[in-house]
C-alpha cells in the first residue's frame, strides 16, 4: 500500500469518526422520534463505511462481510423502526 493512500485512509476514518459524533449528538438531543431514527440509520451507514475502509487497509475480507451483515441488520432495523412509528406495532 502506498504513502498516498495509508494518509487518505486515516483521514476518512477521521472523518467518519467527527460524523459519527456529530450523528450522536442528534441522536440523543433529536426533538423528534423520527430525527433519532434518521440518525441511527445514518450511524449504520457510517459504520458500514467504517468497516469497508477498514477493509481496504488491512485487505482482509472478513470486514466486506461485516460490512454486508451491518447494511443487512441495519435496513431490517430502520424498516422495522419506521413501521413502528407509522402504525404503533411491528408484527401485524
Amino acid at each position: 500500500m502506498s504513502a498516498w493512500l495509508d494518509h487518505v485512509i486515516v483521514l476518512s476514518l477521521a472523518i467518519f469518526a467527527l460524523a459519527m459524533l456529530l450523528t450522536l449528538y442528534r441522536l440523543f438531543k433529536g426533538p423528534s422520534a423520527q430525527d433519532r431514527v434518521l440518525a441511527l440509520d445514518y450511524l449504520n451507514i457510517l459504520g458500514m463505511l467504517t468497516m469497508l475502509v477498514l477493509g481496504i487497509r488491512y485487505a482482509s475480507e472478513t470486514y466486506f462481510e461485516a460490512a454486508l451483515l451491518i447494511a443487512l441488520f441495519g435496513f431490517v432495523g430502520s424498516f422495522a423502526l419506521a413501521k413502528f412509528l407509522l402504525r404503533g406495532e411491528v408484527i401485524e
